[in-house]
């Protein structure tokens, strides 16, 4: 495996990963918060058979610059943009799981030129104002380390069979979580935190599968219903799974991954 790096406008480090041919369809991963670029590891094989996969760390996040202070979506759409700027890719395909979901719906409405079609899985357009953010913002940046809040998002991110007994994916993401930066965590969530969707997304053109998780309490099931609505002619599928479906059934994932993505022309991961 070979990591990238790309140095954004504003000075940050993007380590990003490409996997597949160049002669496929592009397509862009885009991770939930607190994980890295290998929280798709079990699905790449597969998607990396059909596509030329871009998947990285957000900034903030595993190999990529850790910026302090508060992040914007803005910021985290146009990350995306140039990274496809400097691998010379006009358009792709984007999948993108909570923030990621997020961050793929600011481009939908900002940078629709650049994409083909949209997966927006277990995500939201809105999750809560700028002051409800405040004090998990605060508790995490004073905490002592890590362990509370990686509990915590294993507690959201899995059913309860998978969190009773030691299991070798949750350690997996368990270690993601206790290496993760808080200043990276909470830049993110102070981007969140000033991000509400809801209107916006009804302009986005594209194509667009909306995937949400029946038991996901993080962003529940009538918010990916929510966004679904509000995009013109988009799909919406619920999985049985809790927020990280692409993990907990890989195989419905696929299947409904690649089925949406094969019903459109390829992206062009040719050049400009």
């Amino acid at each position: 495996m070979t990591i990238h790096f790309l140095t954004t406008s504003d000075n940050v480090s993007i380590a990003y990963q490409l996997d597949g041919s160049r002669d496929h369809p592009a397509l862009v991963l885009s991770n939930s918060i607190g994980t890295t670029l290998h929280m798709w590891d079990n699905v790449i094989d597969e998607l990396s058979r059909h596509f030329f996969v871009i998947r990285y760390d957000a900034r903030g996040h595993g190999a990529s610059g850790v910026p302090s202070g508060a992040y914007t979506m803005a910021r985290l759409g146009q990350d995306v943009v140039e990274l496809l700027d400097a691998l010379d890719i006009q358009r792709s395909h984007y999948l993108g799981l909570s923030l990621g979901g997020i961050v793929g719906q600011w481009l939908g409405v900002h940078a629709a030129n650049r994409f083909d079609r949209l997966i927006l899985s277990n995500t939201s357009a809105f999750l809560g104002s700028t002051e409800q953010w405040k004090a998990p913002i605060h508790k995490l940046l004073q905490a002592r380390d890590m362990k509370e809040t990686a509990e915590t998002f294993l507690r959201n991110w899995f059913p309860h069979s998978m969190l009773a007994q030691p299991d070798p994916v949750v350690d997996e993401f368990r270690n993601m979580l206790l290496a993760s930066n808080r200043h990276g965590i909470a830049g993110s969530w102070a981007a969140i935190a000033d991000t509400d969707l809801r209107q916006a997304v009804a302009r986005i053109p594209l194509p667009t599968l909306v995937i949400a998780g029946r038991n996901d309490t993080v962003t529940a099931m009538d918010h990916g219903q929510l966004i679904a609505n509000a995009i013109p002619g988009a799909t919406f599928h619920v999985m049985d799974t809790v927020h990280l479906s692409n993990v907990e059934d890989r195989d419905g994932f696929l299947e409904k991954t690649l089925g949406f993505l094969a019903a459109t022309q390829p992206a062009s991961a040719g050049r400009h």
